[in-house]
């Protein structure tokens, strides 16, 4: 899993992605809310990753294209 830091720039593309929903790190054992919605985004058409963002000890939901 990739991490970032929510108000830097992505190292590959000087950039700071879109972020389309922050999950809590803290969710249930075997519950992976961010995992589950960037699979319900990728199957509307959206190419969304999960990266852990460590300031706000959350999963984030991003994505490299704007619409």
């Amino acid at each position: 899993m990739p991490l970032l830091q929510a108000d830097r720039p992505d190292e590959h593309t000087g950039t700071t992605p879109p972020v389309l929903e922050r999950f809590p790190a803290g969710a249930p054992r075997g519950s992976w809310p961010a995992e589950e919605f960037a699979a319900a985004q990728r199957a509307q058409g959206t190419n969304p990753r999960v990266v852990m963002d460590l300031g706000s000890d959350q999963f984030l939901a991003i994505t490299d294209t704007t619409h």
